[in-house]
């Protein structure tokens, strides 16, 4: 249970931070240039290995970039002279030089954009489009900062090609092509490993997690089918969030079935709400609403409340803005404080009744 608790948790985590990065990107450019973007097949990778001593091997790195991008059906080439549509660039080094961040927020937004105090080992991974850089940064780095140390304790005596070599096994893990594949609006190839019953469960997992970027209709049957299994259901959940006003029947679903782990209809108010507040849609409304309604009044205790589900329920009426939750909310506000309890799930709760009544209120003065 703590083990679904926490990756629940860090799940719901990155998808806050999803705030269309690919998007801010791909802003950069031209409407000509993004059709470009979105007809990419042929990729020129050129890899720059760099060490202490100069420069590196960087064959065994360019092996694994070709292969890994080539199993999303990219054609790729080596040979700049040759035709190509887009440059994909990565530089690799034993110790990192550079200490710049993305443009669009740097490490503060993602754990694989460019950190900035970073000096160990590390990949950075940008594209061209027409000889322009796009903005897109991604870095991958090694799970050591000190080379000479961990050269060492492997027995090494060569620390660029040990640092190479553990960034290669890096980029194996990885899952650029994925990335870029969503930076792009290469929806189709997504889907196709959706579909693919060979497709590792942790790639389905990484397809799924760039859906919102895409904003994608017709994942949605993959979405639903992930979501009747059990190991995939909350990264479905937030997957479904970005499909706007089509996933409200299958969150809603989700959220009213009593059988559901309350984490699960908890991933899914938030789904609801976050629908609600992109498209204005108030289909959303009556499940979450109904929730508050008809548990409000049996909260005589901390035992009552399922913190979780009435958690994001709050959220999503605070993003809702509906004048029919205020008499519930005022109850529940008057519930919540009138119970002891210090712990942090109440905590929360508080806040988001504070927050949520505000929102509420401010929007029926503006009304």
């Amino acid at each position: 249970m703590r083990r679904e608790i926490s990756a629940i948790s860090c799940l719901l985590i990155c998808f806050a931070m999803i705030t269309d990065v690919s998007a801010a990107s791909r802003d950069n450019f031209s409407s000509e240039q993004k059709d470009k973007l979105a007809k990419v097949n042929t990729i020129f990778v050129n890899v720059l290995a760099l060490t202490e001593r100069g420069r590196g091997d960087a064959t065994p790195l360019v092996e694994v970039i070709t292969r890994r991008l080539q199993e999303l059906d990219y054609t790729v080439t080596t040979d700049r002279k040759q035709p190509h549509d887009v440059e994909f660039r990565v530089k690799c080094e034993e110790r990192k030089a550079g200490t710049g961040t993305t443009r669009a927020g740097g490490d503060a937004d993602l754990v694989d954009n460019p950190a900035r105090l970073w000096k160990g080992p590390a990949c950075l991974l940008t594209y061209y489009l027409e000889g322009r850089d796009s903005g897109w940064q991604k870095e991958v780095r090694t799970d050591f900062d000190d080379v000479r140390a961990a050269a060492k304790a492997a027995n090494v005596k060569k620390t660029g090609d040990y640092a190479l070599e553990q960034l290669k096994l890096k980029l194996e893990e990885y899952d650029f092509p994925v990335k870029l594949a969503a930076e792009w609006g290469h929806e189709k190839r997504l889907l196709t490993l959706l579909e693919d019953s060979k497709t590792p469960e942790e790639r389905k997992l990484s397809v799924l997690s760039v859906m919102p970027n895409l904003k994608s209709q017709e994942a949605q049957p993959y979405l639903k089918q992930f979501h009747q299994e059990e190991n995939h259901s909350v990264e479905s959940i937030a997957a479904l969030a970005a499909t706007g006003s089509d996933g409200i029947p299958i969150l809603t679903q989700i959220f009213t079935n009593t059988k559901n782990d309350s984490l699960i209809r908890a991933a899914a108010a938030k789904g609801l709400g976050s629908i609600g507040a992109i498209t204005g849609d108030h289909d959303i409304t009556p499940p979450v609403l109904n929730y508050l309604v008809d548990h409000v009044d049996k909260l005589e205790s901390s035992e009552d409340i399922d913190f979780p589900v009435m958690t994001e329920v709050v959220w999503s009426l605070g993003k809702l803005r509906t004048g029919r939750s205020i008499d519930p909310l005022r109850k529940l506000e008057e519930r919540v404080w009138l119970i002891y309890d210090t712990s942090k799930p109440m905590n929360e709760l508080r806040k988001a009744v504070d927050w949520t009544i505000k929102q509420v209120d401010m929007d029926e003065q503006a009304n």
